[in-house]
């Protein structure tokens, strides 16, 4: 019964919903006989009530209307706005470059380079992927290396822009989060008994991602991997330069000696055994000291 109740109720919210994306998709915005100037604040009163469509509607006839008036490179910047919030990254992206290309020493051309970077910045996700405990760093880090690119671009160019302090911030999250999906890999390959590919990935951490919480992963990724490989000179050398910024390690005994079972555990979750395997939030096997040393 209950089982029926939930599929009646699902039912429903899928029409409702149809129905709903129907009415905004049939919606039409009344354009026609709009001078430059109320199509340019119609389109800002839009964006402020949160419709985007009808944004995007007044700006993109303010651009085919008034190609070269005064309010058009404004309603440029306005409609990369609106098609971000509208989600159409493509768009947000083509339409921001175009600007770049077109009015390179505009004094708002920051924003279009601010834009880029947000544009492809990696979402949390919905709330039932929040709820499964989502761990961006073990998805696709495509969207986030684009992002850092275009956020370090930016940075370079207009370090005293409003938008920078921002920026920085979003590009100390992606540092990490690239950083973390490294020792991700990394780990991934001592499970497999790849040991030299896990020590390069540690390695290329350390080189690269210099003041992450991932460096100390990193680290114990190293030891474990040319410990393996017998590889004792470079495993003593990781060593010590664990031992002596990170002491509290967890994979360090109390004498300072590495215990190399230590990345060797079990960590399926109640959710993965639940649901026999279909749905599993478990971290991977090896070393992940985020609760120690920072989120990512």
């Amino acid at each position: 019964m209950h089982v029926l109740v939930r599929r009646c109720l699902f039912g429903v919210f899928i029409i409702s919903t149809l129905a709903l994306t129907s009415c905004a998709t049939n919606k039409k915005t009344n354009t026609a006989g709009l001078d430059e100037q109320r199509l340019y604040e119609s389109a800002q009163r839009s964006l402020k009530r949160g419709d985007n469509i009808a944004a995007v509607d007044f700006l993109q006839k303010l651009e085919a209307d008034f190609p070269f008036g005064k309010f058009a490179q404004p309603g440029q910047l306005s409609l990369i706005y609106a098609y971000f919030k509208s989600k159409e990254q493509a768009l947000v992206n083509a339409t921001a470059r175009r600007f770049i290309r077109l009015h390179p020493n505009h004094p708002d051309v920051d924003y279009a380079y601010y834009m880029l970077g947000l544009n492809v910045y990696p979402k949390p996700g919905s709330l039932f992927q929040s709820v499964l405990g989502t761990d961006l760093s073990r998805k696709d880090t495509n969207a986030a290396k684009a992002s850092f690119t275009n956020f370090s671009e930016f940075v370079n160019r207009f370090p005293k822009s409003e938008y920078a302090a921002d920026a920085i911030k979003r590009l100390e999250f992606l540092r990490n989060l690239l950083a973390r999906s490294e020792i991700n890999v990394a780990n991934y390959y001592l499970s497999r008994k790849a040991f030299l590919s896990a020590a390069n990935r540690g390695r290329f951490v350390v080189e690269n991602y210099q003041g992450t919480p991932a460096v100390p992963d990193a680290l114990a990724i190293m030891i474990q991997g040319y410990h393996a490989l017998k590889m004792q000179d470079l495993a003593q050398s990781s060593l010590q330069v664990l031992q002596l910024n990170y002491p509290g390690y967890p994979a360090l005994r109390g004498n300072g000696d590495f215990n190399y079972n230590y990345y060797v555990k079990d960590t399926r979750s109640l959710l993965g055994l639940t649901t026999f395997g279909l749905i599993d939030n478990s971290k991977p096997p090896g070393f992940d000291t985020r609760k120690k040393y920072g989120r990512f």
